[in-house]
């Protein structure tokens, strides 16, 4: 296994961007007592994204996710988007989506020996991320076969009750962003106005339902928060509705705070999950 940390100029960032890759590759791999080997071939792709106010080392930092990349044979891809919650800023000129859903695999495939099949790409984070990883996972079907998120940042319920119009006093909107301490200018330049976030391709719930009503390839969806955690109720309501409109999901919840003890715990039983060896099934 190496862990590689580098830089690249992108094209639909405009600047040099840094990112974090955990590849398997030399040395021993980690396995369980009595796991099979994983097969041979070239690596499965995770793309695996951080929180508000994080970078592309925290996963490497705060999870064990070097052991969990050789045990499952995926290279883990782990890029810096700043607060952008992964929209394409066209403000700005600074594309996240199109980074990481298309610049950033395509980048990774030239460097490293990765799949390009659908159904071995998947995209993950926490917080911020999990909220990326499902808004761009189900936006981008062609892309990714599969969605691991974590303690989701899924504001966008909350957001699209504020004025289109910033307040003088900052405050969060409900379903949790107000405990992630941002702006209501933040939100409307990242967001767009909050009287049209409803039905836009900003809206989880929006995604999943053209998903459906298309018939289209759904990913895979693993989904995670602690019954503890600030972001909980908005998280049990993406459950609940995808439950309504017939997404097949996995959701889970258990004892758990906004912390790496519960996200190390989670991206471990994801991969499990999505490997078939968790004893569980989509709801």
């Amino acid at each position: 296994m190496a862990v590689f940390q580098f830089s690249f100029f992108s094209s639909s960032l405009h600047r040099n961007t840094d990112v974090t890759a955990v590849i398997p590759a030399g040395g021993p791999v980690f396995q369980m007592p009595g796991q099979q080997p994983p097969p041979a071939g070239p690596l499965r792709l995770l793309v695996l994204l951080h929180g508000y106010g994080g970078h592309h080392s925290d996963w490497v930092g705060g999870s064990s996710i070097d052991q969990l990349a050789s045990m499952h044979r995926m290279a883990i891809i782990c890029p810096s988007c700043e607060n952008s919650f992964y929209i394409d800023d066209t403000k700005r000129d600074a594309l996240y989506e199109q980074f990481i859903c298309r610049e950033l695999p395509k980048f990774a495939r030239e460097v490293f020996h990765i799949s390009d099949k659908v159904e071995d790409t998947f995209i993950g984070g926490l917080s911020m991320g999990g909220y990326g990883a499902i808004r761009n996972g189900l936006k981008n079907p062609d892309v990714f076969g599969g969605i691991l998120a974590f303690s989701s940042a899924l504001i966008t319920d909350g957001i699209s009750h504020m004025p289109d119009e910033p307040q003088p006093a900052p405050q969060g909107p409900g379903g949790g962003g107000g405990g992630m301490g941002m702006s209501p200018s933040y939100f409307i330049h990242t967001f767009g106005k909050p009287s049209q976030i409803i039905g836009s391709d900003v809206d989880p719930k929006a995604l999943a339902k053209k998903l459906i009503d298309a018939g289209a390839a759904m990913p895979k969806l693993y989904m995670a928060c602690g019954a503890e955690d600030f972001l909980i109720d908005p998280n049990r309501d993406l459950h609940k509705y995808f439950e309504e409109i017939g997404y097949k999901h996995f959701y889970v919840e258990g004892p758990g705070t906004h912390s790496w003890e519960y996200w190390n715990k989670h991206i471990a039983d994801s991969l499990n999950w999505i490997d078939g060896k968790l004893e569980t099934k989509a709801e």
